[in-house]
């Protein structure tokens, strides 16, 4: 991990040395929030084979044991924001990590379905405010040219948390029929972690100008650019404000309408073009494919699965503030098309080798990791007015748990109705959708400001458009 973070403190950029180990400090605590939210959705994963037998679960209760905590993210996601703008980013993320903390603890002690529904949907709520609030808060405290790269730092923890969390599920997996209650009981460890290393980051400072508190939102920004730099940035974001009045009672003026339309839609096709079959149902999945196959064998390709998501987010880094948003988007939506449809013939063809399903599995994981995942969030956390971003992040956010939701609670069901191989004609056909989607509507934002995002958006979207 610090050979990791070593790495991405030179990513940042070295023109701005004075600043980085401020801002890395700050950008590695709040991604603290995405390594939980990897984790939790995880570790599902690898659990579900010990739980499937043990509380004798059917294919609609799996469901259910896997979706509790989304339905919980939900409601996180839509209450996140709202709460974050009243009350500060940080004193939320604080709230979140000790929620996620007891609900770990009443997961791994759950003695009956029910009970353990509950306390998932309980760290649901814990990981869908975390998930609006870290990338909002990167956003808000990157400077321009290095945003993007700041805000993926937490898709980088969220792949860490899920690597984690397949290889916890490994490392347990022959320990006993109670090995999930360590799976999730572990979750408090990483979230004691955030809650304390939260008292040593500031507050956002755009959030601080919104409340009157400019003296204090200067010092911040000085810290992370110069005194110079953080003077004009408080008088464009005064200007911002004083310009976006009338936006406080509305997400759906004029302005803001293309893009919440544009945000919504990045959210929801991040996740029903099917990535959480993968991340949730891979161990049933490999097991149902290659019979005889041990749990132990199946979880451990997840673990696979889990580092070439990791090196694919790591790539991401390097290429998301030079080749854009819109050009990974387009991308990664093609290449998830194609692997999909290769993942489809492989499990329709009963004799196809199983290297070649692995190797489709890791090819849509490598385009989603690299393109679609860093360029959505980067995408959702930036395009909205300082004095609404918070509930609007909010809403595509909670716009994405509902897909994850759909995904989650309908793909064992697909699955029985057109076999494994439709599905997945069904997540390629709508990979193709996303492609089409980005390519007409989607702009691209590199390089801007909050404030110039905003101007734009309100000003000459067409134009925005049509720039590389």
């Amino acid at each position: 991990m610090n050979g990791i973070a070593t790495q991405v403190a030179g990513l940042i950029d070295k023109k701005h040395e004075g600043s980085n180990n401020f801002l890395l400090k700050l950008a590695l605590v709040t991604s603290l929030s995405g390594l939980l939210f990897g984790f939790d959705t995880a570790v599902i994963n690898g659990a579900l084979i010990s739980l499937v037998q043990q509380f004798n679960l059917s294919a609609w209760d799996t469901e259910i044991a896997a979706g509790s905590l989304l339905f919980g993210a939900m409601v996180g996601a839509a209450i996140g924001g709202r709460l974050s703008d009243r009350y500060g980013r940080r004193r939320m993320l604080s709230a979140s990590a000790l929620i996620f903390a007891a609900s770990s603890g009443a997961t791994a002690l759950a003695q009956t379905l029910e009970q353990f529904s509950v306390a998932r949907f309980l760290g649901g709520i814990a990981i869908g405010a975390g998930s609006v609030l870290a990338p909002l808060y990167l956003a808000e405290i990157a400077p321009a040219d290095r945003r993007g790269r700041i805000v993926t730092m937490n898709q980088l923890a969220i792949v860490i948390g899920i690597l984690i969390a397949y290889c916890v599920s490994w490392a347990l997996a022959s320990t006993g029929p109670n090995c999930w209650r360590w799976m999730f009981g572990i979750g408090i460890i990483p979230s004691i972690a955030l809650w304390g290393g939260l008292f040593f980051v500031p507050e956002s400072p755009r959030w601080l100008i919104q409340r009157g508190r400019t003296v204090d939102a200067e010092r911040i920004l000085a810290t992370i650019t110069s005194p110079e730099s953080a003077h004009r940035q408080i008088h464009e974001v005064n200007e911002a404000l004083q310009a976006e009045f009338g936006l406080r009672q509305t997400l759906w003026t004029k302005p803001l309408r293309r893009p919440m339309l544009i945000a919504i839609a990045l959210a929801v096709f991040s996740q029903i073009t099917g990535i959480n079959t993968v991340l949730y149902y891979g161990s049933i999945m490999f097991q149902d494919r290659f019979s005889g196959q041990s749990a132990t064998a199946s979880i451990a390709i997840n673990v696979v699965v889990g580092a070439v998501n990791l090196i694919g987010t790591i790539v991401s880094l390097f290429i998301i503030d030079r080749l854009g948003r819109r050009f990974l988007l387009i991308s990664a939506s093609a290449g998830m098309a194609v692997s999909l449809v290769s993942m489809a013939a492989c499990f329709f063809l009963q004799r196809t080798s199983a290297a070649l399903v692995v190797l489709s599995v890791l090819s849509y994981v490598t385009f989603f990791s690299v393109g679609m995942a860093p360029g959505m969030w980067a995408y959702i956390s930036e395009v909205f007015p300082n004095a609404v971003r918070g509930r609007a992040v909010s809403l595509a956010t909670g716009s994405l748990w509902s897909a994850t939701l759909l995904v989650t609670v309908t793909f064992l069901s697909l699955t029985k109705r057109f076999g494994v191989s439709g599905a997945f004609l069904i997540y390629a056909a709508l990979s193709v959708l996303s492609l089409l989607f980005v390519w007409k509507m989607v702009p691209e934002t590199r390089g801007k400001s909050l404030e110039e995002i905003q101007q734009l958006w309100e000003y000459s979207p067409t134009l925005m458009a049509a720039e590389e």
